[in-house]
């Protein structure tokens, strides 16, 4: 059966205050649990006026504080920033607060610009260099195994320590991330909203080739993380999608602005250029009625032979998202928690 999970990098959009994003991440978050939806990951990004969630591990403890049975976690912690063993203590803690509920997923990407990578951590480049160590001395402090033999920080152990520990994912847009998850026998998200699904099928084929059982699991588990949106016609799921194009527009540019709203990006004259490009977008883009939706969420899922998807919805209007996953949830068949 295939799974249903949310991504949510707390949007920023433009006429409200970055800080609104975070109040609505967990207000969302209460909503898809009531849904019925797998898990509910937090987006790690710095510097960006696009998006607000800066620290996942504290958006994490505010919605597992405030949920009683969907899985949270990161989507992802960009470990280069950070010591392993931090890491490892904070999602230890996070663990506590929802026992048996908590994912920890990395990413080896900065999730900023490299002067906000550098700022983060002088030694950012040489931390990513070193992510294959890093994951493995991270694992062993999770999961509350010594470190490899002869290590100087063996002696060394993550609190606290509790019957359950986070799962670990690796999430990655290339074949790196793929062949590091496939290693260490952790499960694999590929960022689909990122590429476009460019690079999906093999990243997610060297997975799978590559794959190393682990004790805690044994096979392969993969998943992709994907931008989707539905509304009740495709006109207003048209309508809806502008903001996203416009957005994009300037993304693909470099630059990461707050999400317009339907209304401005209409306003907006686009060159014949910007219009070729748009509509190679919407040709592309998973929007419309449920039924719609749900049948390319479905085809997807059957091409890729993955066993969960993880669907980003970024909307202005905060009603029409929580609407949109409302909608597919019903046309998955989803089931609110007893």
């Amino acid at each position: 059966m295939l799974r249903l999970s949310v991504l949510d990098q707390s949007t920023v959009v433009t006429g409200r205050s970055p800080d609104t994003s975070i109040r609505e991440s967990i207000r969302l978050a209460q909503h898809c649990e009531a849904l019925g939806y797998h898990r509910y990951w937090c987006a790690e990004h710095h510097n960006s006026e696009s998006q607000a969630g800066t620290a996942p591990e504290i958006l994490i403890a505010a919605i597992a504080a405030t949920t009683r049975s969907i899985r949270v976690g990161s989507a992802g912690v960009m470990l280069p920033h950070y010591a392993a063993l931090k890491v490892a203590e904070q999602f230890r803690v996070l663990d506590a607060i929802a026992p048996g509920r908590i994912d920890l997923g990395l990413g080896r990407a900065p999730g900023s610009d490299g002067r906000t990578a550098y700022a983060l951590n002088p030694r950012a480049d040489a931390a990513a260099e070193q992510f294959p160590a890093s994951v493995r001395d991270l694992l062993a402090w999770v999961s509350g195994m010594p470190l490899v033999e002869g290590h100087p920080f063996r002696e060394i152990r993550a609190q606290p320590g509790g019957p359950t520990q986070p799962e670990v994912w690796i999430l990655g847009s290339s074949d790196y991330g793929a062949q590091v998850a496939a290693y260490f026998g952790l499960p694999f998200c590929f960022a689909h909203f990122i590429t476009d699904g460019h690079g999906a099928e093999q990243a997610l084929d060297i997975y799978r080739q590559g794959y190393r059982p682990s004790a805690a699991h044994p096979e392969p588990h993969a998943g992709v993380c994907v931008w989707a949106m539905a509304a009740p016609t495709q006109e207003e799921a048209a309508w809806l999608f502008r903001s996203r194009e416009l957005w994009r527009l300037g993304r693909d540019r470099g630059v990461f602005s707050a999400l317009p709203s339907p209304e401005e990006a209409a306003a907006r004259t686009y060159s014949d250029g910007e219009t070729a490009r748009i509509e190679r977008l919407r040709s592309k883009a998973l929007f419309g009625t449920p039924e719609v939706v749900g049948s390319k969420l479905r085809m997807m899922a059957e091409s890729y032979g993955v066993q969960e998807i993880a669907v980003l919805t970024t909307l202005h209007d905060p009603e029409a998202r929580r609407r949109s996953y409302a909608l597919l949830a019903k046309e998955f068949g989803l089931a609110a928690p007893t």
